[in-house]
């Protein structure tokens, strides 16, 4: 809760002078997780759950002059950014989404830079799940 939540609420809050000075943007990192659960991920399920709803209520409160918005990550593949050394991604997981592959670190930063930029003047307070499409079907184990 402290890095997940707390954390983007203490940098939003001391930074809300200068953004609306500026005209600027916040983006949170939430995850799918705040939308749908694995096995014994109530901690981070309820954190990420909670910056979705800090989201749209910093975006009724700073707006017009400043946009809040989230992003919600699936699977990302971030083994390269990694130290840890994994199993090698299988068909079967990139067969999950309906994009037909996992996702990569640019697929998020591309997102943010977008609700940054002026082109999204006119998004705010939204939740947008970036996960190829896999939190919309349904997935049942054989």
């Amino acid at each position: 809760m402290s890095v997940n939540l707390t954390g983007a609420f203490l940098v939003s809050r001391q930074c809300i002078v200068l953004l609306r000075d500026s005209g600027g943007a916040i983006v949170n990192i939430a995850s799918t997780r705040a939308l749908q659960s694995e096995v014994n991920t109530e901690a981070y399920a309820a954190s990420k759950g909670g910056l979705v709803a800090l989201t749209h209520a910093m975006a009724v409160s700073l707006g017009p002059d400043v946009r809040v918005n989230a992003v919600s990550p699936g699977w990302i593949d971030t083994r390269m950014q990694s130290l840890q050394h994994s199993d090698p991604l299988r068909r079967v997981d990139h067969q999950q989404h309906a994009v037909g592959r996992v996702g990569q670190p640019e697929d998020i930063g591309e997102l943010v830079a977008f609700l940054l930029s002026p082109a999204a003047g006119f998004i705010t307070g939204q939740n947008l799940a970036a996960d190829g499409g896999m939190s919309r079907q349904m997935i049942y184990r054989e």
